[in-house]
């Protein structure tokens, strides 16, 4: 499974970790949602290859806030992820964002779940944004959509 952030926040480029920020909640929602045996920090992010596991992102960029990025940045960010699926072809692709997912896909009513697009054989995902900005999702409900994408991988259909 690849997980896609946004986009690289100022503390993640400047450590070269995914979801670097202190209040960031990807690492204690991918452990509470069983992907990991334990709490990974941002500088073990290479251990989640041995739990089959990937993460990049959407845009390249790194900004203080998504929101920072324009429409072209991230539809070209989409094009560029798209190629990288079809050439890595994980079972998986799980976009922490939906409005990330809506603009780089061209997707304006994509939910959180499941979706109907695939990249050759990888089936899509969009979860819910971890970063602490996101008051619509606690820490708790974050990690049972996680959990949700979790179950629905074990199936051999996803």
């Amino acid at each position: 499974m690849l997980f896609c952030g946004i986009n690289p926040g100022l503390m993640s480029a400047a450590t070269g970790h995914h979801f670097a920020r202190p209040g960031n909640r990807f690492w204690p929602v991918l452990h509470l949602s069983g992907f990991t045996p334990r709490l990974l920090r941002p500088d073990e992010q290479e251990e989640l290859l041995a739990y089959g596991l990937g993460i990049t992102n959407v845009v390249a960029r790194p900004t203080a806030r998504a929101d920072e990025l324009s429409r072209e940045e991230y539809r070209e960010g989409g094009r560029v992820l798209a190629e990288k699926v079809e050439r890595l072809a994980p079972r998986l692709l799980a976009v922490v964002g939906v409005t990330a997912y809506r603009t780089a896909f061209d997707e304006p009513k994509a939910v959180i779940g499941p979706q109907e697009r695939t990249f050759g054989a990888t089936r899509v995902w969009v979860l819910p944004n971890p970063s602490g900005l996101n008051a619509h999702w606690t820490t708790a409900t974050m990690a049972e959509e996680f959990a949700r994408l979790r179950e629905a991988a074990r199936t051999p259909e996803v």
